[in-house]
């Protein structure tokens, strides 16, 4: 019997913006579908921290982030604003498996393919918000909330319909 090919990830390019455009349809409420334009602008200032998970000759996840610092973060809908070279945090901003690959474990070989670039870039930290009830599966890779003293990124959180939490992580733990 044949084993299913494992799913390969690869760097995110504007060619995949129909397929993570219908995983967000899939995954997400009106609330947090974010527009092809915004995530195109998005690509181009981070073409390094963006990825896609293939399955079978398909896009069924993806991971977009950026190079940031600890405390900041992006408001739903907000363009990224990658740091200068004074970056000490990887950004997760968005997350998404196609149902039909639940199972194939696609977001978790997505954040350990994130980290591990982070770790290479030298970065201290990854961050994130939780979203959609997500804390559980952030939590099961390390990241805990951690507060935010700056009333501007506070706001930016208050952008996120529901129960938004920031958290954080060591991004030089492996585990």
């Amino acid at each position: 019997m044949n084993a299913a090919p494992a799913p390969r990830l690869r760097a995110m390019d504007a060619c995949d913006l129909p397929q993570v455009l219908a995983i967000q349809l899939a995954c997400y409420g009106a609330d947090f579908v974010e527009a092809g334009p915004l995530i195109l602008r998005r690509l181009a200032c981070a073409p390094a921290t963006a990825w896609v998970a293939e399955h079978e000759g398909q896009v069924h996840a993806y991971l977009t982030g950026y190079p940031s610092r600890r405390g900041k973060l992006t408001a739903l809908h907000g363009d990224f604003e990658p740091a200068a070279a004074d970056a000490d945090t990887l950004y997760l901003h968005d997350l998404a498996v196609h149902p039909s690959a639940h199972g194939l474990r696609l977001g978790p070989s997505l954040v350990a393919h994130a980290l591990a670039h982070g770790r290479r870039q030298g970065w201290r930290y990854a961050a994130l918000v939780a979203v959609q009830d997500s804390r559980g599966f952030w939590a099961r890779h390390g990241f805990v909330r951690a507060a935010l003293a700056d009333a501007a990124q506070q706001a930016r959180l208050a952008s996120y319909p529901g129960t938004a939490v920031y958290m954080v992580r060591d991004a030089r733990a492996t585990a």
